[in-house]
């Protein structure tokens, strides 16, 4: 099964993953690592490194990190490029993008399961579009 690390400026990890288990159940082999303010970025390769340490061995690993090119990112970034055969990263963590890796994480690999989540993430962005029809009612 793939593993899961969810990672953020701030608790937006706990958070996000909190919402994800409400929706879709609590989840084995996921982990997540925030970077609080007080924070640099050795702090971030030990909770990266201590995640993973409670992952199984011999899962592939995907990252999903809340911003590109932030610490979390940086961090992340430098774990995967040592292991580019058995981890990803993708940013802009949404939710719809984390319920979606719950449920393809059991039949996608990396290689499936990056671009797909690319797309959720993209498709969960949405807008409402109200009308006025005579001035009095919406929608």
């Amino acid at each position: 099964m793939l593993s899961i690390i969810v990672a953020s400026h701030g608790k937006f990890a706990e958070g996000i993953m909190q919402s994800a288990e409400m929706i879709f159940g609590k989840q084995e082999q996921v982990g997540s690592v925030t970077f609080m303010p007080n924070e640099g970025p050795d702090d971030l390769m030990e909770k990266y490194n201590q995640v993973l340490s409670n992952l199984d061995d011999g899962n592939e690993v995907l990252f999903l990190v809340d911003l590109w090119g932030g610490s979390p990112f940086n961090a992340a970034s430098r774990i995967v490029a040592e292991h580019l055969d058995t981890m990803a990263l993708v940013t802009g963590l949404n939710l719809p993008m984390l319920i979606e890796a719950y449920a393809s994480r059991l039949t996608m690999n990396l290689e499936q399961i990056v671009p797909h989540l690319e797309e959720t993430a993209k498709d969960g962005v949405k807008h409402l579009e109200l009308k006025q029809d005579d001035g009095d009612d919406l929608l």
